[in-house]
C-alpha cells in the first residue's frame, strides 16, 4: 500500500528553511533536505513539486525525496533535516571482571622471552585463561586505552585535591 506524505510548511518554517539555504552555513545534507522540503511544499504558497521535477532540481533519487517527506510528516521539520542517532546496541565482549584481569595482566611483568606486552600477547593470555571469549587485539587496545584515560583523570583529581 503506497502512502502519500504531503508536506505543508507554515510561513515560519518556510522562512527558516530559506534562511538556512541562503546562509550556507549548514551542512550540505541539511541544505539539500531543506531544498527538497521547500520544493515539495503543497501549502498555498508552495510550489507543489512533483517527484521527477524534484529529482532533477535537487539531483537526488526518488528514495531520498520519499525519506525526507516521510520524516517531515511523521517527525516534523527537525526530524527531516537532522540525522537520527543510531539505536544499535552492541554487546560488550569483556565484562568488568574480564577487564580487571586484562589490566592486571597488562601491568604485570611480560612473559619470559618478551621485553613488553603486546596487544596480541595480552589477548592470547586472557582468552587462554578463560577470562573472556575470543576477542580481537583492537578490543584489548580500546579497553586498555579507556582504563588508562580513567586512571589519568583520577590522578589529576587526586593531585588537585
Amino acid at each position: 500500500m503506497n502512502r502519500t506524505y504531503i508536506v505543508q510548511l507554515s510561513d515560519e518554517e518556510r522562512a527558516q528553511l530559506q534562511q538556512m539555504i541562503a546562509s550556507g552555513t549548514a551542512s550540505a545534507r541539511k541544505i539539500r533536505r531543506a531544498q527538497i522540503l521547500l520544493t515539495s511544499d503543497r501549502s498555498p504558497k508552495g510550489p507543489n513539486g512533483r517527484y521527477q521535477a524534484l529529482c532533477e532540481a535537487c539531483d537526488v533519487s526518488e528514495t531520498t525525496i520519499t525519506t525526507v517527506r516521510t520524516a517531515s510528516c511523521e517527525g516534523g521539520l527537525a526530524a527531516a533535516l537532522n540525522r537520527q542517532p543510531s539505536v544499535r546496541a552492541y554487546r560488550r565482549r569483556l565484562d568488568g571482571e574480564a577487564e580487571a584481569h586484562l589490566m592486571a595482566l597488562a601491568c604485570s611483568q611480560p612473559p619470559e622471552g618478551h621485553v613488553r606486552w603486546t596487544l596480541r600477547l595480552v589477548r592470547d593470555r586472557v582468552v587462554a585463561a578463560g577470562d573472556a571469549e575470543p576477542v580481537s587485539h583492537e578490543t584489548i587496545r580500546q579497553v586498555v586505552k579507556q582504563r588508562i584515560a580513567t586512571l589519568a583523570q583520577a590522578a589529576v583529581l587526586y593531585s588537585s585535591a
